[in-house]
């Protein structure tokens, strides 16, 4: 049987497509198109361009979260309304072949009329990649941060728990946050190691901005023994961003995984790199040889 995502039955005008774009976004100005800025690379500029070559008609994209310049993803979902009648094959294969070798769609859904990429989403995952080595890699340069002193995973799982569950992020906050509301819900925050990779993984309702990253940024003070396992609770309680340890670069950063209500059948799908795929992810992997079996079908 065929996969949904590489059928060649047409959709009609209108109906709604759901996108899973995979992308490295070391070369780009992070996610959002800037058209007052028509020189600077986005990700949704590149995406666009790519499904409107498809279409021969003007797409726009709403998605699950913007991330920021050298943000990467492994599972970014995102929306849109065909203009014209085309399959999900035309739009994944077709949108493939204008993209840029560090942008891939791995997933293209037909989803219900009243699904938003963004408004329907419940929960986002982010993993945060950290090389704890003496001496850094080549290979892993603007794909995890390299940190030289040696990190304390125990200490770091243990001042990641007063995080869980609905708290007032202000001392995680960026400057630049423009949210309404500090309050965020976080389910899952831990820390995972894989030889000398660290995976920090938390998993939100929501974020503010560079909320991750300044949190990755005070668990590693706590992972190296400059502040206690303590500590993170102890910002929360002061809610005072100027009292928080530093904002962790970019570079480390995948947006993983992004969770639907059911009815929409939107799958958990991105493993990601260099970490074994996580037994509720399908993983790109199983996805490549679906497209294989298609086509031996063929």
């Amino acid at each position: 049987m065929v996969p949904q995502h590489l059928s060649n039955d047409p959709l009609p005008r209108g109906a709604r497509v759901a996108l899973c774009v995979e992308y490295d976004g070391s070369p780009f100005s992070g996610w959002q198109r800037q058209p007052q800025h028509q020189a600077v690379q986005t990700v949704q500029g590149c995406v666009e361009a790519a499904l409107t070559q498809v279409a021969a008609a003007q797409i726009t994209l709403s998605c699950a979260g913007r991330t920021d310049t050298g943000v990467h993803a492994t599972a970014q979902w995102v929306h849109f309304d065909t203009p014209v009648s085309r399959s999900l094959k035309a739009w994944l294969v077709g949108a493939n072949a204008h993209l840029p070798k560090e942008i891939r769609i791995v997933r293209a859904l037909g989803v219900p009329g009243d699904f938003h990429a963004r408004h329907s989403a419940v929960m986002r995952q982010y993993d945060y990649l950290i090389h704890n080595s003496a001496r850094a890699s080549a290979l892993l340069a603007e794909r995890v941060l390299w940190h030289r002193r040696a990190l304390n995973v125990a200490a770091m799982n243990e001042a990641l728990k007063p995080l869980l569950g609905e708290n007032d992020f202000s001392s995680f906050r960026a400057a630049s946050c423009q949210s309404n509301s500090p309050m965020r819900f976080v389910a899952t925050a831990s820390v995972d190691s894989q030889g000398a990779l660290l995976r920090v993984r938390l998993r939100a309702n929501a974020y503010l901005h560079h909320m991750v990253r300044n949190i990755v940024g005070s668990l590693l003070e706590v992972g190296q023994g400059s502040q206690t396992r303590q500590w993170l609770g102890e910002l929360l309680e002061l809610r005072d961003r100027t009292r928080s340890g530093p904002t962790a670069p970019p570079h480390g950063l995948y947006l993983t995984q992004v969770e639907y209500p059911e009815r929409f059948a939107i799958p958990l799908i991105g493993a990601l790199p260099y970490f074994p795929p996580d037994r509720n992810n399908s993983g790109i992997e199983e996805e490549e040889d679906e497209e294989e079996k298609a086509d031996e079908q063929k």
